[in-house]
């Protein structure tokens, strides 16, 4: 089993990592260039500076057009109808609860107030169950972010095109710019509904259709590639929303593109969007308290489902059929799948270890089953190591709060926070090099450091990086780099979606604790 203990020291205060050459980690200083043979991997790749100071954060002000015109009254069955589509079924009895009108409506008003204070009073019952649901939008989003940082942090969310050297980037003052690497021009998008942007993802097979998370909806953006327009019209912007599906803090593209999903920490069902027909369909199962994050295979056979509570989700995309694992401690925080399909890989919140379950491929009569295994493997012990250097004493160590594995399955790198109870623990990328066939291995690789005082915040992988891997950084000072790990991969995965290996778990060289399956 990989610890810290194995992992080299991290680099001195002041030196920030600038690739990995040899299986080593190569320090420096910012300014200095690449070997001359690896320098045209990265040319035209922004190396990115977006300051706090010149971002405004969004004010708290009502939302929409309605204070800037006189109040007209509606007549009660257009104010119902509003209610519903607003606020659900706790917005229809308030409104009817309310009523101005007497004629006729006094049962109805009298039945309504009793029906509220039921429903108030489940909501409460609901609420102490689930304690995320007493939380503003805000909050909640901030608490299931992958972003450490979501409310103070520059950048609040970052996502690589799956086919070219493009990425998006949604900022603290809820704007998203878009970057590429063959083109000077870099759109703006900006929307009234584009209020607290929690996640982006790129439409796979397709050149410029983003999909954003948003509080109240989804939004999906359709881009011209050969557009000079720096400011796209809003009505490039399909919005897909749902009765009680918000805030949304996570989005994943069917690996075809043919399908989106999205999810609420309110809301038990995970949405299925035809984004082409703005139809979506509820993926319903009770327990749990919501989705708080999805994550759809590269072979597009199985998607990860994490809830608000002890407890997570893998459901097959063919019959929709789910398996669930109840957790330890805490609820599931980040997942991320080999590029086969076959293993996820998975940390809970106030463990400071990562877990592995692998799946099995079903055919037959057994096919529409998820075929995970009935147990879960920690792969490495991520419990805070302190490491003695030239520069005095560094502690290094805690829970995973995201964690991405690169396209060619040989590099993993997670965000490990540091403990808030111990001074001078501190907040680091560590990266891992991976192999996950014939049997799976995880091995240390180092610690990335940025700039002076720079936190890591968000990490994402190049899906097409050429000579290896390319792990993308979004760092606490607003600074946005690229840091590439140059091998040469031994095993190139085909990603099919009607083909998933069965991959053999080592005996000896991890530690098995049971996460009981429950169908």
């Amino acid at each position: 089993m990989c610890s810290l203990g194995l992992f080299p020291p991290p680099p001195p205060p002041g030196s920030a990592t600038l690739y990995e050459l040899n299986n080593v980690l190569v320090c420096g200083r910012l300014c200095e260039p690449l070997p001359l043979a690896f320098q045209s991997q990265l040319a035209g790749l922004p190396t990115l500076s977006l300051p706090k100071d010149g971002l405004k954060a969004p004010g708290r002000l009502e939302h929409g057009t309605r204070p800037a015109f006189i109040h007209h009254r509606e007549a009660l069955w257009k104010r119902c109808i509003n209610a519903w589509r607003d606020a659900g079924l706790c917005g229809l009895l308030k409104e009817i609860a309310s009523a101005e009108e007497e004629e006729g409506l006094q049962w109805l008003k009298t039945g309504s107030s009793s029906a509220l204070a039921v429903c108030h009073w489940l909501s409460s019952l609901h609420g102490s169950l689930f304690p995320h649901l007493s939380l503003t939008s805000e909050d909640m989003i901030a608490a299931f972010s992958q972003a450490v940082d979501w409310a103070g942090c520059t950048v609040r969310a970052f996502a690589w095109h799956p086919h070219t050297s493009k990425f998006a980037v949604a900022l603290l003052d809820d704007s998203i710019r878009v970057y590429n690497s063959s083109s000077a021009t870099i759109p703006s998008l900006k929307h009234r509904l584009q209020r607290n942007v929690a996640a982006v993802a790129w439409k796979p097979l397709c050149a410029s259709i983003l999909a954003v998370a948003c509080q109240s909806c989804v939004l999906v953006w359709h881009l011209d590639p050969t557009s000079l327009s720096t400011r796209p019209s809003s009505g490039c912007a399909q919005v897909l929303s749902y009765p009680g599906h918000s805030p949304v803090t996570s989005l994943a593209w069917a690996p075809s593109g043919e399908l989106l999903l999205s999810a609420s920490p309110v809301d038990t069902a995970m949405l299925v969007w035809d984004v082409s027909t703005e139809n979506c369909v509820q993926l319903q199962w009770f327990g749990g308290g919501g989705v708080t994050f999805l994550a759809w295979s590269p072979d597009g056979s199985k998607v990860l489902a994490a809830t608000p509570s002890a407890v997570f989700r893998v459901w097959e995309a063919q019959m929709w059929t789910c398996e669930r694992w109840p957790t330890i401690k805490g609820r599931c925080q980040t997942g991320c799948w080999s590029p086969d399909g076959s293993r996820l890989l998975f940390t809970v919140l106030g463990e400071s270890v990562i877990y592995s379950l692998s799946f099995s491929e079903y055919r037959g009569e057994m096919q529409g089953q998820v075929g995970g295994s009935k147990t879960a493997s920690i792969v490495a012990d991520l419990s805070e190591t302190t490491f003695e250097t030239l520069y005095g004493e560094e502690r290094i160590g805690g829970e995973v709060h995201s964690m991405v594995w690169d396209p060619t399955g040989e590099r993993l790198a997670a965000i490990i926070r540091g403990n808030p109870d111990s001074p001078g623990s501190q907040t680091v990328v560590a990266v891992f090099r991976t192999r996950n066939s014939p049997v799976f291995e995880l091995l240390p690789c180092g610690f990335l450091r940025g700039e002076q005082d720079a936190q890591p915040q968000l990490i994402a992988f190049h899906p097409c990086f050429q000579k290896g891997a390319l792990l993308t950084v979004c760092w606490s000072t607003g600074k946005i780099s690229h840091v590439p790990f140059f091998f040469v991969s031994a095993h190139v995965p085909c990603a099919s979606p009607s083909r998933s290996p069965v991959v053999a778990m080592p005996s000896g060289s991890v530690r098995e604790q049971p996460l009981f399956s429950e169908l």
